[in-house]
């Protein structure tokens, strides 16, 4: 699975967080999204004082690949569409 479009519109640490934040929103249940929000929340303080143009575009990078790596490692068979449906999921494998 490669980076989704919007991907390559990150350009910012704000950028950055509210893709994580669109990201967490597709996996396929609500305690895994709340899981994922909270590490996207905790690496986002950490790296605020961050000033390095260099290293924020590394972190960038580094943050894209791992939600793209999850992403795919989740929502291989069993993805939802939670937020197609008007809040609903929409799982397309039993569980």
């Amino acid at each position: 699975m490669s980076p989704r479009p919007s991907a390559a519109l990150v350009r910012t640490p704000a950028h950055l967080y509210r893709y994580l934040l669109r990201c967490c929103k597709l996996l396929p249940t609500a305690a895994m999204e709340q899981h994922y929000r909270h590490a996207v929340r905790q690496g986002f303080n950490s790296h605020s004082d961050e000033d390095d143009p260099e290293r924020i575009q590394q972190i960038i990078k580094r943050a894209i690949d791992d939600a793209d790596w999850i992403l795919e490692k989740v929502c291989d068979t069993r993805c939802s569409r939670r937020h197609a449906g008007g809040g609903q999921s929409y799982i397309t494998d039993s569980q």
